[in-house]
């Protein structure tokens, strides 16, 4: 008997939203039984609606709460004094309708941290502001994966009376199956399965999705922290192995590059050596030309010199010749 009363007390709360899911009372329908569901699936599989469209949702959402049930007489001010019990308000909005300017009965308030906000969201909820009983949950519409507003079929809570009830939320949270899981068609629809096992009761109050930080995602015990730096001073064989490797390759790399530097810096020797004789060559060569050409002018002297004395000797003779 205690166990059947635990079992229907047990309640668990939606994470990401799924129209069909939310329009089931234990969260394991895979159809549609009402056409506002059809119209906020149309919407879902469709990607019809923007969440962060609207240009007046300003704000950080991890530091904004979503008020809802206010009295239509409620004003600004009055919203103000009453939420400021709790924090620091940075921003409030009522949402108003376009054309009257009437108040639709929720609003969105925005403390200066996160910390402030979550202290709201546990001691506001069920209070009272001008005789009226509101609810307060954080901002789904930014922070909920796959959120579908009311006026698009989706939305949670609802009136027993309108008959299009929606589960998941705070107020009216999914219950623990009574009835066999089909785990293949949730699986098949995209539809996350009750969390077997870890079910909440009526009275835990679901915690509000936090914003991811560095801190936080690296987390690690002084245990593994010490393991790691010991790990990064003292590399495994394995890491030993491809390090050694590593610079193995990068000493052939080296004796290579050097190599082909040394083979360089030759060719450039011989290239810039072989310049030098080209832009010399010429004086040379006109060096050589000079010297043949003093060589064949004085050889030229030479024999000139030679037929002249040649000449002059005959000429003695012949004169020699006419005394006698």
């Amino acid at each position: 008997m205690s166990g059947s009363r635990s079992s229907v007390n047990a309640v668990f709360y939606a994470e990401a939203y799924h129209p069909i899911q939310a329009g089931s009372i234990d969260g394991t329908d895979i159809l549609p039984h009402d056409n506002a569901i059809y119209r906020a699936l149309l919407c879902s599989s469709a990607g019809l609606y923007d969440p962060f469209g609207d240009p007046k949702v300003t704000g950080d959402p991890y530091s904004t709460l979503f008020v809802g049930h206010l009295s239509r007489s409620t004003t600004e001010d009055t919203l103000l004094k009453a939420m400021s019990r709790y924090g620091r308000v940075k921003n409030l909005r009522i949402v108003r309708d376009i054309v009257t300017g009437a108040s639709r009965g929720y609003a969105f308030v925005e403390y200066e941290s996160e910390k402030e906000m979550r202290r709201a969201y546990e001691d506001a909820h069920h209070s009272f502001i001008d005789d009226s009983e509101i609810i307060v949950d954080y901002n789904r519409q930014q922070l909920m994966p796959g959120w579908i507003p009311r006026r698009l079929g989706g939305g949670l809570g609802g009136k027993k009376e309108s008959g299009q009830l929606r589960f998941g939320g705070r107020e009216r949270p999914f219950r623990a199956p009574l009835r066999p899981i089909p785990h293949d068609d949730l699986k098949r629809l995209g539809i996350p399965p009750p969390p077997e096992g870890r079910y909440l009761t009526r009275f835990q109050v679901p915690s509000p999705p936090r914003r991811k930080r560095k801190s936080e995602e690296r987390e690690i015990s002084p245990l593994s922290w010490r393991k790691r730096n010991y790990e990064e001073k003292e590399p495994s064989p394995s890491r030993r192995k491809l390090d050694s490797e590593d610079r193995g390759t990068s000493s052939s790399r080296r004796e290579r590059s050097s190599k082909d530097w040394g083979t360089s810096s030759s060719r450039t020797r011989r290239e810039r050596n072989s310049s030098d004789r080209e832009i010399s060559s010429p004086r040379r060569k006109r060096s050589s030309q000079d010297r043949e050409s003093r060589r064949d002018k004085h050889s030229h002297r030479h024999h000139k010199h030679q037929r002249d004395s040649h000449h002059h000797q005959k000429r003695s003779r012949s004169k020699d010749n006419s005394s006698d």
